[in-house]
């Protein structure tokens, strides 16, 4: 979780965060449906009755959410794909998948599923609307949610990438072209499109009168238009790097140093003076971790003079590797899953190099200069 993230727990394994732009969408939605929803649809309540079911209904709304995203989540885990976290944010909610399914009826069952799950709540909220009708309160709040979580999934299913319908439109040009490249280039293109349509028909929506409503859609269709941007944006990195292995972008400059030294040591002879940051740790001649400047921030500068690099080193054991004949794209897949920001590339036991990711970036200019 980022720093902007606050960690609430998890479900199924699953990390929950909730990013403090969600405050800003609560407060919002809150306001809209205790000033103006509720007063218009249910009159002689007291004042304060409209704020508190307004709340409820906001909070009631992001549980829904976060039960759409568990959907895609759950669904995803059955087809073996681990899924990092969900965040609830301004925009709603995001389940991070680590990869990309392994085929076109997995894509479309895991982007279907939420929606499903979204027209479930939708059913379920609407038959409690009966038993509820005799409490007016919680007749309105049952009604709003089977309301919006209807809506919630037909919004999903619009065919703009990468909201759920574009996924599932993704699926379905991938089973029949076979290519999950032109079914993704596809898909990211309508996305587009259906990004600047949402952006056209804001824009409409405000100089026709509706300010606040036009701006809110104009602001999802910006959202969704960088989203499917980045998306094909991806695709042709993957394209760019596809044929290639991790032997032609590591690098052979890397520094091995002693299990024992200190990180004093390390950080004056190799940090300042060289300005590596990170580093092979052996002990004789075997390799036994790998050490990360991420790692030796986290210690307190009075104990760099006694702290050994043992201490605070990855374990072999523990550290991602890749070999030379990797991939590249696989391994770059595998630095994004974890968060690495450079790989040791071992061969026969031994360091062969280290692959980073702004050798990387490097080699994609280099590509792309060539027009390969």
């Amino acid at each position: 979780m980022g720093k902007s993230n606050i960690h609430l727990g998890r479900i199924l394994g699953i990390p929950i965060g909730l990013d403090l732009s969600w405050f800003l969408i609560f407060a919002l939605m809150t306001w809209t449906l205790a000033a103006s929803y509720f007063p218009a649809e249910y009159r002689n309540w007291p004042p304060a009755l409209y704020w508190i079911i307004g709340a409820l209904t906001a909070i009631f709304l992001f549980v829904s959410v976060l039960l759409h995203e568990l959907g895609h989540s759950v669904m995803a885990m059955h087809y073996k794909i681990p899924v990092k976290s969900i965040t609830l944010f301004i925009f709603g909610g995001i389940a991070q998948i680590a990869s990309e399914p392994p085929s076109a009826i997995s894509e479309f069952w895991i982007a279907i599923a939420g929606p499903l799950v979204s027209f479930t709540l939708a059913l379920f909220f609407t038959l409690l609307k009966p038993i509820s009708s005799t409490f007016s309160p919680i007749l309105a709040l049952v009604t709003y949610m089977a309301y919006i979580n209807g809506t919630l999934g037909l919004f999903n299913l619009i065919p703009g990438f990468p909201l759920d319908g574009g996924r599932v439109f993704r699926a379905i040009v991938w089973g029949f072209s076979k290519s999950f490249r032109r079914a993704t280039l596809i898909a990211g293109n309508v996305g587009r499109v259906v990004a600047f349509l949402f952006i056209i028909f804001g824009v409409w929506m405000v100089l026709t009168g509706n300010f606040v409503g036009g701006l809110w859609i104009a602001f999802i269709g910006w959202f969704l238009e960088s989203a499917a941007s980045s998306q094909v944006q991806q695709q042709q990195v993957h394209d760019l790097l596809a044929n290639h292995t991790v032997s032609q972008v590591m690098s052979s400059s890397y520094s091995i140093i002693p299990s024992n030294t200190t990180i004093q040591d390390l950080v004056d002879d190799q940090v300042l003076n060289n300005g590596r940051r990170s580093f092979i740790v052996e002990e004789g001649d075997y390799v036994v971790g790998l050490l990360t400047f991420h790692r030796v921030r986290q210690i307190p500068r009075s104990e760099w003079g006694i702290t050994q690099v043992s201490r605070i080193m990855i374990p072999i054991e523990q550290a991602k590797l890749v070999e030379p004949d990797t991939e590249l794209w696989k391994a770059l897949e595998e630095m994004d899953r974890d968060g690495y920001s450079q790989l040791p590339v071992m061969f026969d036991g031994r360091v062969a190099g280290m692959l980073t990711r702004d050798g990387i970036i490097t080699f994609l200019r280099t590509l792309q200069q060539l027009g390969t």
